[in-house]
């Protein structure tokens, strides 16, 4: 599964560590949206003021692609409704930078479909349920299910899925879907279309709204399921690790976070503000920012259940959850169900 830096050699990745380098960069154009989503990592998108212009957004992109990032990614917001979004695609081809784009669909018609395709995009389309009432409810948006599977037939019609023009899904996973998740991936699989299922981080919107919440042993279940069923179905080998199902998070290695007013932050989980662009350069922010420098030495400075897991080599859970449950980015992921017992006695 490629949606994240499995793409990215172990040697690549090393490498950039030792050289303060990028392979990637998360960028968010605005945060405005038209969905109201329960889970939604940002308290209030629509009270975003002194957003980034577009220079400032291209000047922020040519400093990463200076860094050695060789992909960016879109957040939001929500990118598909981003007035600009063309014009920022056509730059980022133009730069030869590979486009990842996390997407609701809102603005997903046949115009934009064709210019995702043309810049070979890769579009990770927000579906959280097959069934349009959950869907709706998760979204806060009554329409929300067909807006995304419109979305997804005009992806289609445009030539998505296919090797040069990537489609998957994301899903967070929550009390309302997880009896149906199952059957969505194999769906996903059986369509060609990548399943990105995570775990969702508890912050902002996730954090008031608990009923969304699954405990640890029944993700351990879910991961274990869909890994066999990967095996067994499609000849793909994972091992059930949290927080992404068939899929490793190691991006502190080597993407870092710009929000559309410009601060700098390790993910979208680890909120800390490291600094603004508009008051210094990336390759400054970032080469001088202990909790950076920390992430990346995470062997030596990740505590508890985390330090001494058998995955510590390959995994350190969820950065995000532990940051946003405990107040310190680098304690154990009480969410990961390896931890579960330790953090709980």
């Amino acid at each position: 599964m490629q949606i994240y830096n499995l793409e990215f050699t172990e040697q690549e990745i090393r490498d950039a560590v030792a050289t303060d380098r990028l392979l990637s960069m998360e960028i968010e154009f605005s945060r405005i949206c038209n969905f109201h989503c329960s889970y939604c990592y940002v308290p209030d998108s629509n009270k975003c003021t002194n957003e980034l212009s577009r220079e400032e957004i291209k000047d922020i992109i040519l400093q990463a692609k200076e860094l050695g990032a060789r992909k960016i990614i879109i957040l939001g917001g929500e990118p598909s409704i981003y007035p600009h979004l063309v014009e920022m695609l056509r730059f980022l081809g133009k730069e030869g930078l590979e486009i990842e784009m996390f997407t609701n669909g809102s603005g997903v018609d046949k115009a934009l479909a064709a210019v995702l395709a043309e810049e070979k995009v890769r579009v990770v389309l927000k579906l959280n349920s097959r069934d349009e009432a959950i869907q709706d409810q998760l979204a806060g948006k009554k329409g929300a299910f067909r807006i995304i599977n419109r979305a997804l037939a005009t992806l289609q019609e445009a030539g998505y899925p296919a090797v040069d023009r990537f489609l998957a899904i994301s899903t967070v996973i929550c009390r309302q879907n997880i009896e149906e998740l199952p059957a969505m991936w194999q769906w996903l699989r059986e369509e060609k279309i990548e399943p990105y299922f995570e775990v969702i981080t508890p912050q902002a919107n996730a954090l008031k709204n608990i009923w969304l919440s699954v405990d640890s042993n029944e993700l351990k279940e879910l991961f274990t399921r869909l890994s066999a069923m990967d095996r067994e179905q499609f000849d793909r080998h994972w091992e059930p690790q949290p927080p992404l199902a068939g899929n490793k998070c190691m991006r502190h290695q080597v993407s870092c976070v710009v929000t559309a007013t410009g601060d700098v932050t390790p993910c979208v989980g680890v909120t800390i503000a490291l600094d603004n662009i508009r008051n210094n350069r990336l390759a400054h922010i970032l080469k001088n920012s202990e909790v950076i420098n920390n992430l990346k030495n995470y062997r030596q400075m990740i505590k508890g259940a985390c330090r001494t897991c058998e995955k510590a080599e390959e995994c350190y859970g969820c950065r995000g959850a532990a940051y946003q449950l405990t107040g310190d980015y680098l304690a154990s992921d009480p969410t990961c169900w390896r931890n579960a017992a330790e953090n709980h006695n």
